[in-house]
């Protein structure tokens, strides 16, 4: 028998915990009806022997609260300042459903006299209360102990759903529990008050609600928190449902916490939490890196659609962690990460995520962030497995003392990865990934000084599956992937496009390749900010003064560019800034690999060719022979392109070819500005030998052939 309970949604996390509180309540005081439960269609469902009418008869007449205090806050109601009514009368009453309570109270009330406390605990008497509670008060108890505090060596710490031992601020959360309890039932006799079956119905099943009662519920539900604009008028208190309050209490004593001590860690115990993780400021509408700092932490509320009993559930809440690359996963990051590569407990189909930020003030709100469905992205484990290491340093050194600058590409770096975690394949999202990575080592680049300082090395070498994960089938991106693949020997040394972009050194031995900082930077490295066409043509303009040193013009790349997409960039119909960053990005993909499958790019679907002046100039850069020739290289032509003036770069082109014995078709071309600018930085674009050779048809009369012998003798 399936039972929806509609008022206990994922979201606000007051209504989360609700919901495993009937769950928990169900199966402790009522197991012969043998309750489990699953969240389906966006409500908590229970599965097994309940209806409606039982349920309610069950909190009405049968549930017997967990007894839930804290006296070693102050508020708590058991010293002399605080408001005492709750406790009193739980105290001093006769309802059978509050007997385990009322001996709990006088347990407490022995162990503050025996401790002489007569007036809220100093610091020093807290740690001591604490250690005492633990010791003394029974076992039943060691359960809300274990959710509202862990002792370790270095002193007691506090899970972040229950704030500091049970309260948040001036809000105690266990003094509210007692006077929530008071209002729906009698203390003395423990029989529900009138309004108690409509409050029920209304927390449960979402029916409509007489007056609520004032009351707050803190962090859990911010929407019920009163304050300007939260009613008709100008301002309005905060209305609180008892049923909703206590529900959510009783919940929140699943999640207990433990201290534990990892081998790998060299400081001492630390505060194991489920689904816990410090706050990733990105993923949400509302981000900011100013979370982080404001934040408490951040939590994973687990959703699964399959019906669990308890004590299902409380495995999975005890043992419940992710992990990534056989560590626990440290920031929100991280979290989505672990989710994308199944490093999460089996059985959950999505998670919740709260934040528990300051918000209206200097109050903490438990933030629903986003939901997080779990899909298999074996993928993001294969793309960024590698990068682990590299990816949590940088984060470090760029939440710390760094440039604006590396804190915006931390920020969208984790943004890319979070936003590609929760998209499995999608080759949009792994190419922000790249761009992000890019914009990162482009900031290590540029701030050498912080990055030295930080210890930051450059971006590790990317596996080639990247090139078809992030291949979205644009020019843009075929442009960038054949530019960033340009190697071949200059002067004997390997030098990568990259090194035209920063300050690197490139290294190799024997299957492994990596990229170091250059303590001095060398004159390679001309990389600019500016007009795209201008960097380009700066990088040809020094690969052509190396290789006039003695070697052919080194355009060496596994993926050429195509003659469409050489046209579109000629014209302006690429989007430049888009290239650029590509082209950062690709730049970090290990080119030296051997040649597979992710090195194939698809061709255009468009048909244009580049403009004459385009083959004319091609023919005297590139690596192929062109009709058996081998062309010199004349620095001038592109120095003349560069600067705009395309009536003597092609007339030196075409002298060049002459020379060299081809049939040249065309002569002085009338052209200037930025078209031949732009024609001379498209010369850096690698070719094949195929596009090379019909440029060659394009611009060169057809070669004369020889006579046959045996026709003239005839």
């Amino acid at each position: 028998m399936k039972l929806p309970l509609p008022a206990c949604t994922p979201t606000p996390l007051a209504s989360y915990l609700k919901a495993l509180g009937v769950l928990r309540l169900l199966s402790e005081q009522h197991p012969q009806a043998n309750i489990r439960g699953a969240w389906e269609r966006g409500c908590f469902v229970i599965h097994g022997d309940m209806t409606r009418e039982k349920l309610i008869a069950f909190f009405l007449n049968d549930y017997a609260p967990t007894p839930i205090m804290a006296p070693w806050n102050g508020g708590s109601g058991f010293f002399p300042k605080d408001n005492r009514e709750a406790i009193d009368a739980i105290a001093g009453g006769n309802a059978e459903r509050l007997t385990v309570f009322r001996d709990l109270i006088a347990k407490v009330k022995a162990l503050l006299a025996t401790m002489e406390l007569v007036e809220k605990p100093t610091p020093e008497q807290k740690a001591r209360l604490l250690l005492a509670c633990r010791n003394c008060l029974p076992e039943h108890l060691i359960e809300w102990l274990d959710s509202a505090y862990v002792l370790t060596e270095d002193g007691a710490k506090y899970p972040p759903l229950l704030g500091t031992g049970g309260n948040d601020g001036r809000l105690e959360f266990t003094n509210n529990f007692m006077q929530r309890l008071g209002e729906v039932f009698d203390p003395t006799t423990g029989i529900p008050v009138e309004k108690s079956t409509a409050w029920l119905g209304h927390a449960l099943f979402g029916d409509i609600a007489p007056v609520l009662v004032r009351g707050t519920f803190g962090q859990f539900n911010p929407g019920a928190s009163g304050g300007a604009n939260a009613s008709t008028g100008f301002d309005s208190h905060s209305a609180t449902n008892p049923w909703d309050y206590i529900l959510m209490m009783e919940g929140a004593v699943l999640f207990a916490a433990a201290a534990v001590k990892r081998l790998e860690a060299s400081a001492g115990e630390q505060m194991a939490y489920p689904f816990c993780v410090r706050q990733s400021g990105v993923g949400y509408g509302s981000a900011a890196l100013s979370d982080e700092e404001n934040s408490r932490c951040e939590m994973w509320m687990p959703l699964w659609d399959q019906p669990a009993g308890l004590d299902e559930l409380k495995a999975l809440l005890s043992e419940g962690r992710a992990q990534i690359n056989g560590r626990p996963a440290r920031h929100g990051v991280d979290f989505a990460r672990a989710v994308a590569s199944l490093g999460v407990d089996r059985g959950i189909n999505a998670f919740q995520r709260y934040g528990f930020q300051v918000r209206n003030g200097l109050s903490y709100f438990a933030t629903p962030l986003e939901r997080v469905v779990v899909r298999r992205n074996q993928l993001a484990t294969q793309l960024l497995g590698p990068l682990d290491g590299w990816l949590d340093q940088f984060r470090r050194a760029a939440h710390g003392i760094a440039p604006s600058t590396a804190v915006s590409a931390a920020q969208r770096l984790e943004s890319a990865i979070l936003a590609f975690c929760k998209n499995s394949g999608d080759p949009h999202r792994a190419q922000e990934m790249l761009i992000a990575l890019g914009r990162c080592e482009r900031t290590m680049a540029g701030s050498q000084k912080w990055a030295h300082e930080a210890f930051l090395k450059p971006v590790p070498l990317l596996q080639t599956r990247w090139l078809s994960a992030a291949n979205t089938g644009t020019a843009e991106y075929r442009l960038a992937a054949a530019l960033a693949g340009l190697t071949g020997p200059l002067s004997k040394t390997w030098l990568p496009l990259r090194s035209h972009l920063e300050p690197v050194t490139a290294g190799r031995k024997e299957d492994r390749r990596w990229f170091s900082w250059q303590e001095n930077p060398s004159r390679d490295v001309v990389w600019h900010d500016g007009p795209l066409a201008d960097a380009l043509n700066a990088i040809l303009a020094r690969r052509v003064l190396l290789a006039a040193r003695g070697e052919r013009l080194a355009d060496t790349s596994f993926i050429p560019a195509r003659l469409p997409d050489i046209a579109a960039f000629i014209d302006k119909r690429t989007d430049d800034r888009l290239l650029a960053s590509l082209l950062w990005g690709l730049c970090l993909v290990d080119f030296g690999a051997d040649y597979n499958a992710d090195f194939k790019l698809e061709r255009p679907r468009e048909d244009h060719e580049p403009t004459a002046l385009y083959a004319l100039l091609k023919l005297c850069f590139s690596r192929h022979s062109i009709r058996e020739t081998e062309i010199p290289l004349v620095a001038a032509i592109q120095r003349r392109a560069a600067a705009g003036d395309g009536v003597n770069a092609s007339t030196l082109a075409a002298r060049r070819l002459r020379a060299s014995g081809l049939p040249v078709a065309v002569g002085q071309m009338h052209l200037q500005g930025e078209t031949v600018q732009r024609t001379a930085a498209a010369l850096l674009f690698p070719l094949s030998a195929t596009d090379t050779s019909a440029l060659a048809e394009r611009v060169l009369r057809p070669a004369k052939t020889q006579p046959n012998p045996a026709t003239q003798l005839a």
